[in-house]
């Protein structure tokens, strides 16, 4: 229950709109908690290659979603880096 209760209130932080829950500010938001959760499981489990594989693929589409938005709203794209802590 916790979890879902972390993902609504990341949700309520970085949505647009009233009903907005997918837009691309959100899904970053969503897989940066996600790697930084399997970042601390890795300190502790250092050989769990199937995760690894799995926080790669995050971490890509992550990439992915900060490129787009980076091209369709540069303001939006900083304002987000800032609040989330990314490229220091």
């Amino acid at each position: 229950m916790a979890l879902k209760q972390a993902k609504s209130e990341m949700i309520a932080n970085f949505k647009q709109s009233e009903h907005d829950t997918g837009s691309t500010a959100v899904q970053i938001a969503l897989l940066t908690n996600r790697i930084n959760s399997l970042t601390q499981h890795f300190k502790t489990h250092a050989k769990d290659y199937a995760s690894k594989r799995g926080l790669l693929k995050m971490v890509g589409q992550r990439r992915s979603f900060l490129s787009y938005l980076a091209k369709h709203d540069q303001a939006q794209y900083r304002q987000l880096l800032e609040r989330l802590g990314l490229r220091k």
